[in-house]
């Protein structure tokens, strides 16, 4: 098992995973860690999906901005936020059907779930990665959401709101110089929260810098504004994040 500092200090996403198989053993005290993550008042509001059908990965690949390395992972959990159990537990009860529309849950109650749900999914992320699984988050599960609602026979009060494939890494995957992230001061506000400058996005954004969790192409400009430019137009301006936009606003309406 990997040291804590080894945990943290030599983490990257992994998306080339070696045809080692994962135990059932290691599957089961992987998912035990999550289920012992912080969760709010001890509700759990959160659910996870295995994904063992290689047709639904399959799929999955292709709906989640077509990426084949998700057919090939050897485990997939989808981390739903789900406060539909809560709603069968008072539906069961006793509870009314009329009391139940009325305080139906609200955005607040999603926005509760979805942090049960990210922070079992990286509980999971870093008990993986102590006994030397890969891991690599999949935000894109967020997009067609009619699709993978019907793909994963989700009711009404979930939201898949994050995928993770795990395996063990490839030699390369391995040795990948890990990305690098924003000065300290850029991320950590004392007291009160601090707009940053023009200066500080240079700082974020040096000459030459590069790293897989930035989009390609980054680092071949000289400049912040430069990458900065590129990432608007890969990120924030492309037909994927179009996607996601439009999928959660249905989700949001299917939720009210």
């Amino acid at each position: 098992m990997k040291s804590f500092d080894e945990v943290f200090s030599e983490r990257r996403s992994v998306r080339r995973y070696t045809s080692r198989r994962i135990s059932g053993k290691l599957k089961s005290w992987v998912l035990d860690a999550a289920m012992r993550a912080p969760t709010a008042g001890n509700l759990m509001l959160y659910s996870v999906i295995e994904i063992e059908d290689q047709a639904i990965k399959q799929r999955l690949s292709v709906t989640c901005d077509n990426q084949p390395f998700i057919a090939d992972a050897p485990w997939v959990l989808v981390f739903l936020a789900d406060y539909q159990r809560m709603m069968d537990c008072f539906a069961f009860a006793g509870t009314s059907a009329e009391q139940r529309e009325v305080e139906r849950p609200r955005e607040a109650d999603l926005l509760l779930a979805c942090c049960d749900a990210l922070i079992a999914a990286q509980t999971a992320v870093i008990a993986a990665e102590a006994r030397g699984l890969g891991s690599c988050y999949i935000g894109d599960i967020m997009e067609n959401y009619e699709t993978h609602r019907d793909l994963m026979n989700l009711p009404r009060c979930t939201f898949p709101v994050a995928m993770v494939c795990f395996g063990f890494p490839t030699a390369q995957q391995s040795r990948r110089r890990r990305p690098t992230r924003f000065p300290r001061r850029i991320i950590v506000h004392r007291n009160v929260y601090r707009s940053i400058t023009r200066a500080d996005m240079e700082e974020m954004y040096p000459p030459g810098s590069d790293g897989e969790d930035i989009p390609a192409g980054c680092g071949a400009h000289p400049d912040a504004a430069h990458q900065v430019r590129a990432l608007y137009e890969r990120k924030f301006a492309s037909a994927f994040a179009a996607e996601m936009r439009r999928s959660v606003s249905a989700m949001l309406e299917n939720w009210r």
